[in-house]
């Protein structure tokens, strides 16, 4: 419903997160989909992270965690499989993604080779990080 909006969430990020359902095939296929889309129109050098969702629930799993890093590897991406329920691998998905974006310039805007964060505002007058 909302993917013609994605382009201006995404333009100009440094990371991207696409996270399917470790109980659902449909969300895994629908996630390559959106790595095509970012991909085809996204930053050149985004870092993509695959965040399997719910392994908490690895009892009625559909996805095979061999898929998604085979998947995972042939397009550069880190994949973590995660319980947002639980708080499980949250931190390290963030910290794996954290090691793969490159430094700034520390000439550039004086900031010690920090990674440059800032609030964009879209046009529909959300603020985003």
């Amino acid at each position: 419903q909302f993917h013609s909006l994605a382009p201006m969430y995404y333009r100009g990020s440094a990371a991207a997160v696409i996270v399917y359902d470790i109980t659902k095939q449909d969300s895994f296929h629908t996630l390559k989909k959106w790595v095509k889309e970012l991909k085809e129109h996204g930053p050149e050098n985004i870092v993509m992270a695959i965040a399997g969702n719910k392994c908490d629930l690895s009892d009625i799993r559909e996805v095979p965690m061999k898929d998604a890093k085979e998947y995972a590897e042939s397009i550069g991406a880190i994949v973590v499989e995660t319980s947002a329920k639980n708080a499980v691998n949250i931190e390290e998905l963030f910290q794996g993604i954290s090691r793969q974006i490159p430094p700034l310039d520390p000439h550039e805007n004086g900031n010690n080779g920090a990674i440059k964060l800032g609030k964009q505002t879209s046009q529909m007058g959300r603020r985003c990080c």
